[in-house]
């Protein structure tokens, strides 16, 4: 028994120590009621912490002296502050605040003299809340000092100081006068850039990456501009960019940037998964910088079961260099499509002008000469062509990874005429839209249209490669890869003059990085402008959020199979942006 005594007498002892080194509890009561106050209040006490009624007590000076500055900061001068400890377990340390009328700003003088005074960019925003009959708040005060300060610093006016930065209160008449006065002086600009470290390119290069002209007026966001370009070229490892004004010389600031080339090659590697080609490697090699001139070299490529494709690449920057160049570009691929009975061996080589227009949009110019010995069903063809050709795509999207507002557009037309480098007419031509919207975070609304064209003084001497064909996890799920075509007298599918195809798609987040689908589809290729029927299908899907984009997992179901169509369900898995 006397164990037991011994043993209740240590956990009732055990228990005693861990009430008495709970944490305390903070009890905050204004009436009337005030959120704002309330908040202010405990952020300046803080945590209590494990302090027992005794240390309480002698704690509750400081706290009531802190809940004072606290409803001043707020405009509260005339509160009325009780406090008093309860020795209930845990303890509690309890303030009663009656507010009483806020001091209210009776004069506001906000002003800035000289240049600065002249920018659009030095108006207050409009919540402020630094204007007369406003309740007095120290922090709005503090905020547009901040603002203009930071304004100043961001458009060069580093000479820029506060003649006057008064504020007066009365207490006992609740009001409050404020006087900020700011003097910009001369606003600097930009010096020359110089360029230092270890690099090989020529300096008139990297003065075309540089987004200012010398004695441009200075603004930060010129400098972060400066520092991106020059990160996004591909040359540079690391990249230091100084505009020190205490440098300048007069109001003149001198630019220095420090670089560090990157290694000059490259090689990437990857591997990947679709049920429109199954398994698929990639591979990549580049040489980031051949000379001075800052021309690069590349090789890529990507092997799967029914297409295995390698390219070669000399690129040549123009101006602006970052989104300029001139690429001459060769290829070869071989596609052999069992499922319709389609076989190319397709080389292209040719020249292509990339630029980025000032609208966005990206454009590239192309003369594509391409050779392509072909089968389809049992009929073969040899066909040469030469393709002068223009295409214009325009993305505006929130994420490169995973976007949640955006679109993407896309058009392509290609032309080659019999006689002039090519063995017959042919114009082909291509354009698609995609767009995500999405509502209140969880509701996603995804949609996509694509058509094609393709005329010729003879679609029997048109390659594959500038056929139609429909089905598949881009195109019309619950069907096949490429298995929606006209076919021959034998039944084998050749592709089609036209396409026409189409989605609409709902998600709905379950949890941070997965979604639920579900979807419609559309589509066909076919040889006639009169539309045959087209292809439908529907179902579900989940969507879970990777680190390199969305993984993709879809079942569909024809809703109107043909008779040569599986009329089952499809299993449809791919990846990437959604736009």
């Amino acid at each position: 028994m006397t164990v037991v005594k011994k043993l209740c007498a240590g956990v009732a002892l055990i228990m005693f120590c861990a009430s008495s080194l709970a944490e305390s509890r903070l009890t905050v009561s204004i009436k009337p009621a005030n959120k704002e106050l309330k908040a202010n209040v405990e952020g300046y006490i803080g945590s209590l912490g494990e302090r027992d009624a005794d240390a309480l007590q002698r704690f509750s000076l400081v706290a009531k002296q802190q809940a004072v500055k606290a409803a001043q900061a707020l405009g509260y001068y005339q509160a009325q502050i009780s406090v008093e400890v309860n020795k209930e377990t845990p303890p509690q340390l309890k303030i009663k605040i009656n507010p009483g009328e806020p001091v209210h700003l009776r004069n506001v003088v906000v002003q800035v003299d000289g240049p600065a005074g002249e920018l659009s960019q030095f108006k207050l925003p409009k919540d402020a809340h630094l204007k007369s009959g406003d309740v007095l708040n120290h922090g709005a005060y503090e905020a547009v000092k901040r603002y203009i300060l930071t304004q100043a610093s961001r458009y060069g006016f580093f000479a820029g100081k506060f003649t006057s930065q008064q504020l007066d209160i009365d207490p006992q008449a609740g009001i409050a006068d404020v006087a900020l006065i700011y003097e910009s002086g001369p606003r600097y600009a930009f010096g020359d850039v110089t360029f230092s470290g270890d690099y090989e390119l020529d300096n008139e290069l990297l003065h075309r990456m540089v987004p200012f002209a010398p004695n441009t007026l200075y603004n930060s966001d010129k400098i972060a501009e400066l520092y991106q370009a020059l990160r996004s070229s591909d040359y540079f490892d690391n990249v230091q960019v100084d505009a020190n004004p205490a440098q300048a010389s007069g109001d003149i600031i001198p630019v220095d940037v420090q670089l560090t080339a990157r290694k000059p090659r490259s090689m990437g590697l990857g591997l990947g998964f679709s049920t429109d080609v199954g398994p698929r490697g990639r591979a990549n090699w580049t040489r980031h910088y051949a000379n001075p001139q800052g021309h690069s070299y590349g090789a890529e490529m990507e092997l799967s079961a029914p297409r295995q494709n390698v390219s070669l690449f000399y690129d040549v920057p123009l101006d602006p260099p970052l989104t300029d160049k001139f690429r001459f570009a060769g290829g070869y691929q071989y596609e052999d499509l069992p499922d319709t009975d389609t076989l190319s061996k397709l080389i292209t080589v040719g020249p292509e002008w990339h630029s980025q227009l000032d609208s966005g949009w990206q454009r590239v110019i192309s003369l594509k000469w391409q050779h392509e010995e072909y089968k389809l069903g049992d009929d073969s063809g040899l066909s040469t062509l030469l393709l002068p050709g223009i295409s214009y795509a325009y993305l505006h999207s929130d994420s490169q990874i995973d976007p949640s507002q955006g679109y993407r557009l896309q058009f392509d037309l290609s032309a080659g005429k019999e006689g002039m480098g090519s063995d017959s007419d042919v114009v082909h031509s291509n354009a698609m839209a995609k767009g995500l919207y999405t509502i209140a975070k969880k509701h996603r609304f995804l949609g996509r249209a694509q058509v094609g064209g393709t005329e010729s003084n003879g679609f029997g001497n048109v390659p594959p490669s500038l056929r139609f064909f429909a089905g598949g996890d881009q195109s019309v799920r619950g069907y096949d890869y490429d298995s929606l075509s006209p076919e021959n007298s034998d039944g084998d599918k050749i592709g089609g003059r036209y396409l026409v195809a189409g989605s609409v798609e709902y998600q709905y987040s379950v949890a941070e990085k997965w979604r639920v689908a579900t979807f419609f589809d559309q589509g066909n290729s076919f040889n006639d402008l009169e539309l045959p029927s087209l292809k439908k299908s529907f179902g579900f899907g989940i969507r879970w959020i990777s680190p390199l984009g969305p993984l993709r997992l879809d079942l569909a179901k024809p809703i109107n199979p043909g008779d040569d169509d599986d009329d089952g369900i499809h299993i449809h898995f791919s990846m990437g942006p959604e736009i």
